[in-house]
């Protein structure tokens, strides 16, 4: 009977070529990867995938093979990030529930990609959106809270749930004194709302989306231009709304029209309201705890859904801030009679 120690080796026959230059990888990229997360040899002969390894790596390298599957069996890319996760799923005993996430399929963009949720965060985060009203969404950049509203809020237009997507964010850049800038208003507001265009162009294409904008189905438009606005049979998305003030936020929030939803985003660390300005969507997180209707989403540096580098440097900050937050309290505390 073979030891623990022993290496032992097993194969997994994969569907077709496709499948096995997805799970391969450019210049079998990912294979390596997965042999320097797991200590076992994968090596591809054909299309049956070898594995040896110590019991432990086997058990290791098979888990994270089979949470990939849905993506190489379908010929799909294997990302850094979805590696990642999916090594995070096992490490914490939640691989059932991975795999169920592996298989929900949200649209398919311009380019033919097959847009999942990545994390299980981020499923929550959807499911949230489709059975409430209001959602807030907190976190670090990257974890896919804009995206994933874009996504859900192009396929209630599809699917005739609303008339009509409204996207808007705070120009605190420029103060919203948009008047001090060149061009028309499309013009102005442009470099502040990019982020939303790009999602849209992924989802529908550019000339969908400018044909859509251009007959007021898609309107994307500053903050200060919802004032006195009733929105409703729309799909509202509020995004960078750190930047709000509590003001603003209020302002906003109380827009919400008749068969309307709204999804609020952003990120409390990277506020950049003067100094003594209490951040609305902070104030908002806080206030409507508990509310029906509402759901409040927050997300962290695992959550993380571009280059793995990113998930490092938000990690970094946040320990600093941490450490920062520390000094901070003790200074108070040695300066009190």
């Amino acid at each position: 009977m073979p030891g623990a120690d022993s290496l032992q080796s097993f194969a997994i026959d994969l569907p077709d070529q496709a499948a096995a230059m997805a799970l391969a990888g450019a210049g079998e990229a990912t294979l390596h990867r997965l042999e320097a997360l797991t200590g076992a040899s994968l090596v591809l002969r054909g299309l049956s995938l070898q594995l040896r390894g110590r019991p432990p790596q086997l058990e290791r390298a098979a888990g994270l093979v089979e949470l990939l599957r849905p993506l190489w069996q379908g010929g799909e890319p294997i990302t850094a990030v979805d590696i990642q996760t999916s090594l995070s799923a096992l490490d914490t005993g939640r691989a059932s529930d991975h795999q169920q996430l592996s298989q929900q399929v949200l649209a398919r963009s311009q380019s033919g990609k097959l847009l999942r949720p990545r994390t299980l965060k981020q499923q929550a985060y959807v499911a949230a959106m489709e059975r409430h009203d209001l959602t807030l969404a907190l976190g670090p950049a990257g974890t896919g809270k804009t995206f994933l509203a874009a996504v859900q809020a192009v396929r209630m237009l599809q699917e005739r749930k609303v008339e009509r997507l409204i996207l808007t964010r705070p120009a605190v850049e420029a103060g919203e004194r948009l008047g001090f800038l060149p061009g028309d208003l499309q013009q102005k507001v442009d470099p502040f709302l990019r982020p939303l265009y790009d999602a849209l162009h992924t989802l529908l294409g550019q000339e969908r989306t400018a044909s859509l904008i251009e007959k007021n189905v898609i309107e994307v438009a500053p903050l200060a231009y919802m004032r006195g606005r009733t929105l409703a049979d729309a799909f509202v998305i509020l995004d960078e709304a750190q930047n709000t003030t509590a003001t603003q936020m209020r302002m906003v929030l109380t827009r919400l029209g008749e068969n309307s939803r709204m999804v609020v985003t952003g990120d409390p660390t990277q506020i950049d309201l003067p100094p003594g300005a209490i951040s609305g969507l902070i104030e908002a997180a806080q206030v409507l705890v508990g509310v029906e209707g509402v759901a409040i989403c927050e997300f962290s540096a695992v959550d993380v859904v571009r280059h793995p580098l990113v998930q490092r440097l938000v990690t970094a900050y946040a320990a600093r801030d941490a450490l920062q937050a520390q000094a901070g309290q003790r200074h108070r505390t040695q300066l009190r009679p």
